[in-house]
């Protein structure tokens, strides 16, 4: 079945960096887009970064351009959000989506505190 398992969440300062994966399986990787969801408590959930199945498509929510960056390796079925400059705003759980389907992961929790 298809599952999707994030990881590389946790305690950050504000203005560090952190590097999310979500790793992918049961499902033929290389040809799916993916997204990066986030969701703060008590907000809306939103949408982050998309990358198409080649990776050669990206999209992003304007509150992260230039700061965070989607990746994919589709050699180990994981895509990849490296963040950068975080602020206050970013803690959340983050969630990566095939978008085909509508499959989600558990999640990985960012924290940002100083």
């Amino acid at each position: 079945q298809v599952q999707l398992v994030e990881s590389g969440g946790g305690l950050v300062q504000p203005g560090g960096s952190l590097r999310l994966s979500c790793v992918a399986s049961g499902f033929t990787f290389s040809g799916h887009a993916i997204a990066w969801h986030r969701q703060g408590t008590g907000k809306k959930r939103e949408l982050v970064a998309i990358i198409s199945s080649s990776g050669s498509r990206l999209n992003y929510a304007d509150a992260v351009k230039g700061r965070f960056t989607i990746s994919r390796d589709n050699a180990k079925n994981t895509v990849f959000l490296q963040m950068n400059s975080l602020k206050d705003e970013v803690a959340a759980g983050y969630y990566c989506q095939r978008i085909l389907g509508d499959y989600w992961g558990q999640g990985t929790q960012v924290t940002v505190s100083s």
